[in-house]
This record gives structure tokens, C-alpha cells and sequence, in this order.
């Protein structure tokens, strides 16, 4: 019997774009479910247009959870909104209702499947005498060590990234293991009963939806929502000032985009990138099934069809 709340849980991933909103409303009534999103964006408060947050017309009375958690200064790590998910399944199952996860962050997504390493606790005095090499040395030479003792990790760390680094050579000293090796031992996958559904609609379909949904984005006042965020109390977290169409808005309100249809283009072909990434990594997870969903197809017949996949409680 599967004990883990968040292996008990449902999931409905795909695309920006792809219509999960609207799919995932129609499936949770039929599952008697609520929605927890699975959006790394939607979390932050007056981030509403850019981020096509569900509206309360759009999410039709189901109960929808972890949105408009933290300020737009803010910033959550995937350990924090894994925990946030958890207690909030909990709760939810506590109330015999399932849950319906609903989003497109893979990153989220693969924590709430697999877990996350964390490794070994901080050893205080080992990483004290790591960060003095690195004052002395320069922290490329923690890289050059780093490459030599666990190539694979040091590829993807950038040399000036001290805090990682000096992570990664705690790890190796203390278990004597590369952390790309703990890591890949770490990252099993999730039962094979639960129900992880991809929406996925042809290339040129789904690029037209985004195209037109950034088109309406502005439409609907994007750029008078990131002069209200630049007029906070507190700068726009690093997170929340690169998320797409946001970057962008921020950049033609300085001047850096000279007009209002190079930000538009800009930001569309930049979610067609996204989105196309988004695919690539809903593929590598063994856990994910892909769902085709024909262009006329209208949600509730989505829905309708992605409920015969899911097991009965």
C-alpha cells in the first residue's frame, strides 16, 4: 500500500499553454479532488498576468491550493515548495479528497516523485578550511579540484559558484563519494501506480496558443502590473524578475526594448523555448505519461478521457 501523500496524489503536467487550467478543473470534479498547483511562478502574490494564474472564474469552485504564497521579493526553494506540497496533500486527504497536482515546473515535479538528496549534514570545519583555500586560491581552483575529483558535477557548476562548490568537495570528503554519484543512486523513481498525465498538443497548435496567449497577456494590462511590482517597497526577487514576459516587460519599461512589438515577440518566441524544454524534461522522467490531446477537443472531453487512466482509490 502506497503510504507517501504525495504518491497517493494525481498529476497533470504538460506545456505553458498546453490548457492544463482548465483540463485540470474538469478532472478534479470528476475525481472529487482539489488542485495544488505545480508552478514555480503562480506562488508569488500580484503576479497575476504574467504568470496566467487561474482566476476564480477560471478555477469553477474547486479549491485550489499554493498560490499567492510568498511576495514578489521573495524566493522559494524546491525544498520549501516540496514541503509546502506535502503538508498541504496531507491536509487534503485528511478530508478524504484526492489531490490533483496541476502544473508545468518539471523541476517540482520530479521532487514531489522522487524526493530530493540532501546529503550528508554540514561539517563546520571542513567547509571552514574550503572557504579559506577558496580566499587563497581563488575559487576556479576549487573547480579545477572539483573536475578532477567529480568531473560530472563540475560541469554544470559555474567556476565563480563558491557556495555549490564548496558543497560538493564537503560531500566528496566526507562520504568519500562524488555528490553526481549519491545523486543518481538517490533518484529512483516513483511507484509505477501513480498517475503522472502530460498534455501534449502538436507543435504548431501549441505555438499558436502561446503566441495568443501573450498577446492577450498584454492585452489584459502585463506591463502596468510590472510597473505596480517595480513600485513596491521591496525590488523584485532575482527569481521573479526573470520569469518570461516579466523580464521582458521590465526591460522595454527601461528602455532596453525599443518597442512594445519587439517585447511581444520577444516574449513569444521565448515561451516557445520554455515550453519546448518543458517537453524535453516531462520525456526523461519514466514516470510520465504522455497524453495527446487533439486541437477541438473541448476540456471536459479531456478530462473525461484522463479519468480512465487513473486508478480508483
Amino acid at each position: 500500500m502506497v503510504t507517501n501523500p504525495l504518491h497517493r496524489a494525481v498529476y497533470l503536467t504538460g506545456p505553458t499553454a498546453s490548457g492544463k487550467t482548465a483540463v485540470g478543473v474538469a478532472l478534479a470534479r470528476l475525481l472529487d479532488a482539489e488542485v495544488v498547483a505545480l508552478d514555480s511562478m503562480t506562488l508569488y502574490r500580484g503576479m497575476d498576468i504574467g504568470t496566467a494564474k487561474p482566476t476564480l472564474e477560471e478555477r469553477g469552485g474547486v479549491p485550489h491550493h499554493l498560490i499567492d504564497v510568498i511576495d514578489p521579493w521573495e524566493t522559494a526553494s524546491v525544498a520549501q515548495y516540496r514541503q509546502w506540497a506535502l503538508e498541504t496533500a496531507t491536509a487534503i486527504q485528511a478530508r478524504s479528497r484526492r489531490v490533483l497536482f496541476v502544473g508545468g515546473t518539471a523541476l517540482y515535479l520530479k521532487a514531489l516523485l522522487r524526493g530530493l538528496f540532501e546529503g550528508p549534514a554540514a561539517n563546520a570545519s571542513l567547509r571552514a578550511s574550503l572557504e579559506v583555500e577558496a580566499d587563497q586560491l581563488g575559487t576556479p581552483a576549487l573547480h579545477a579540484r572539483l573536475a578532477a575529483l567529480d568531473p560530472i558535477t563540475a560541469a554544470r557548476l559555474h567556476p565563480n559558484d563558491r557556495r555549490r562548490l564548496v558543497r560538493a568537495l564537503e560531500v566528496i570528503a566526507v562520504t568519500g563519494q562524488p555528490l553526481s554519484r549519491l545523486q543518481t543512486e538517490h533518484d529512483l523513481p516513483a511507484p509505477p501506480e501513480v498517475p503522472v498525465l502530460a498534455l501534449e498538443r502538436p507543435r504548431t497548435v501549441l505555438y499558436e496558443r502561446i503566441n495568443r496567449r501573450v498577446e492577450q497577456m498584454f492585452q489584459a494590462g502585463l506591463i502596468d502590473e510590472v510597473r505596480t511590482l517595480q513600485g513596491a517597497a521591496c525590488p523584485l526577487s532575482v527569481t521573479a524578475a526573470q520569469g518570461v514576459g516579466y523580464r521582458e516587460a521590465i526591460d522595454r519599461l527601461a528602455g532596453r526594448i525599443a518597442s512594445d512589438q519587439q517585447m511581444i515577440t520577444l516574449v513569444q518566441i521565448r515561451t516557445r523555448q520554455f515550453a519546448k524544454r518543458q517537453m524535453t524534461w516531462f520525456r526523461g522522467l519514466s514516470e510520465v505519461r504522455i497524453c495527446p490531446v487533439p486541437e477541438d477537443e473541448a476540456p471536459n472531453a479531456t478530462a473525461e478521457r484522463l479519468v480512465t487512466l487513473i486508478p480508483q482509490r
